[in-house]
């Protein structure tokens, strides 16, 4: 399976969250899964349910990767009427003010974690991408930050705030070892030859959450992602725009900062607010 992934160009993040699945989907039925078959893939997505409490979109995600698995690798057939998948639920995300991320950002507990909420924010890119950013990805004469392999595989630019590249140059100036490669190298000391792993941008939200007293806003690297699009909407920039600077496939996707954007809220009036009303005495009177 692993090598049928590979030959297809996956992603890795894809790759190890299918192989995952069908790792824990043989111990559960303490088998081989080519010795498995449709009850127990439906007994298996009950259990997704019932037993482990999972969100629809995690079922969704698990029974693609066994989808893969049985048609792709065992070459057997599926039945997508015996084995649905789960409607989908849309949930609104948390979004923050302004004025809530600067109290983020000037939160965090390090320079470096500082940098990385910054950089998150500025560009609206996932904690994955912001992990993997090169020193040449940085392109202060064109003033764009360019996202290399994204979701999907696919390469995009963001524009890169005067601010951001001020920081970003104070951050470099910080460095007891420049990097030749990775922006944000790993290690505690920032000289590693790989790049921070997409967990520390993690931490450094949460910590940074932590001391800026919103941890019940439960934020995250993509927290910052949602604040960037709908800052953006709210402040005049058009939706096809963000959509080529988050990467999504489908306009539908960038349509939901709408339902998020205070300003275009705000912007609709209540049918309440055009009816003549009585004071309550009144109302109660006539009643």
């Amino acid at each position: 399976m692993l090598e049928e992934l590979e030959r297809r160009n996956y992603a890795p993040g894809t790759i190890h969250s299918y192989i995952r699945t069908v790792e824990h989907f043989a111990q559960h039925f303490r088998c081989s899964p080519d010795k498995l078959g449709l009850d127990h893939i439906r007994q298996y997505q009950s259990a997704m349910f019932r037993t482990w409490k999972l969100a629809p979109n995690t079922v969704t995600q698990r029974l693609a990767a066994l989808r893969f698995l049985y048609i792709q690798v065992l070459k057997r057939g599926w039945s997508a009427a015996e084995t649905p998948y789960p409607k989908k639920v849309l949930h609104l995300p948390e979004i923050l003010s302004q004025q809530e991320v600067a109290r983020l950002i000037d939160a965090a507990e390090t320079p470096f974690q500082r940098i990385l909420v910054m950089t998150l924010y500025a560009t609206g890119a996932r904690r994955a991408e912001v992990a993997r950013l090169k020193v040449t990805d940085i392109d202060s004469r064109r003033m764009v930050v360019h996202i290399r392999g994204g979701k999907g595989r696919k390469d995009r630019d963001v524009m890169l705030s005067p601010a951001l590249l001020e920081a970003l140059r104070t951050y470099w100036r910080g460095l007891r070892h420049k990097p030749s490669e990775w922006l944000f190298p790993g290690n505690r000391w920032h000289t590693s030859s790989r790049p921070v792993t997409p967990k520390v941008l993690w931490t450094a939200c949460q910590q940074a959450a932590l001391r800026a007293g919103l941890e019940h806003k439960h934020i995250h690297p993509h927290t910052l992602r949602h604040c960037f699009a709908t800052h953006l909407l709210e402040a005049g920039a058009d939706l096809r725009t963000i959509q080529v600077l988050l990467g999504h496939r489908d306009l539908e996707e960038t349509t939901i900062y709408l339902h998020l954007s205070s300003k275009h809220l705000s912007a609709t009036s209540s049918p309440l607010d055009t009816l003549r009303l009585g004071t309550p005495g009144e109302a109660l009177r006539s009643a």
